[in-house]
């Protein structure tokens, strides 16, 4: 489809089937993507695999938070991206960092030589890293594929002058992929800026649950997310999204 990429990050069966519905070149896999994204599991990856046959990269992160863990957590991620390299997966998205802010390079060579010959994208741990320029060449000499990035903001559109200056940088051994609040006019507005060639999106929408009897006043979890609301991605939103890129010269 071009020259473009268009990602988006689902953490069900129904959310991946609507990214290849709508046009996407591949997903990013995780789950619990209403609190950043963490770790799926492998039994969520098979399902997947069985019914839909989009380039899936997996997401390694063990927990919310900050992306500094501790050996234990470190032995996790090891794990997991071995696990999904024998599993088929064809790319891992990790990251790591140290206190200080700088990427932790000694732990991600470790994870670098267990890919193997899967892509690998550092994800956004790159947006809370001291430097994002050094920690780009880093990154490039590490082997790394993708570095997914909002520019050092919370939105996208607040990191537009990071992202044009990073993408400038990528001599074509370094993908710039953005992300977060990525839509079709988020596209449509930022590629003419950037000249970022690849973006990242979830397209979310708000799916009422099947459940009929309902105790609304017993929460499983954080009082603000309701027990009865789902987040799927919505075809339409990716293919709005694809047009849009496939309408760029």
């Amino acid at each position: 489809m071009g020259n473009y990429t268009l990602e988006v990050c689902v953490d069900s069966v129904e959310s991946a089937l609507a990214a290849k519905q709508g046009g996407a070149d591949r997903i990013e896999l995780c789950a619990n993507l209403v609190i950043g994204g963490t770790t799926p599991c492998a039994g969520l990856f098979e399902e997947i695999r069985s019914v839909c046959d989009i380039r899936t990269h997996v997401l390694i992160r063990p927990r919310y938070g900050d992306f500094c863990y501790t050996d234990s957590e470190f032995r996790i991620i090891l794990r997991e991206v071995r696990r999904f390299r024998r599993m088929g997966a064809d790319g891992v998205v990790i990251g790591i960092l140290k206190p200080d802010g700088t990427l932790d390079l000694e732990r991600i060579r470790v994870l670098m030589e267990e890919a193997g010959e899967m892509s690998v994208t550092l994800h956004r741990a790159f947006d809370v890293c001291r430097d994002p320029f050094e920690t780009m060449e880093q990154a490039r000499e590490l082997g790394i594929c993708t570095i997914l990035t909002s520019g050092q903001k919370n939105h996208c559109r607040e990191g537009v002058g990071l992202l044009k200056e990073l993408a400038a940088r990528e001599e074509g051994s370094l993908t710039i992929q953005a992300g977060s609040g990525v839509d079709a006019a988020v596209i449509r507005e930022l590629q003419p800026l950037t000249g970022i060639r690849a973006f990242h999106m979830s397209g979310k929408k708000l799916v009422d649950s099947l459940m009929g009897f309902r105790k609304k006043d017993v929460s499983m979890g954080l009082p603000l997310f309701s027990e009865y609301e789902i987040y799927r991605t919505d075809p339409e939103k990716i293919r709005e999204a694809r047009r849009v890129l496939d309408g760029l010269e």
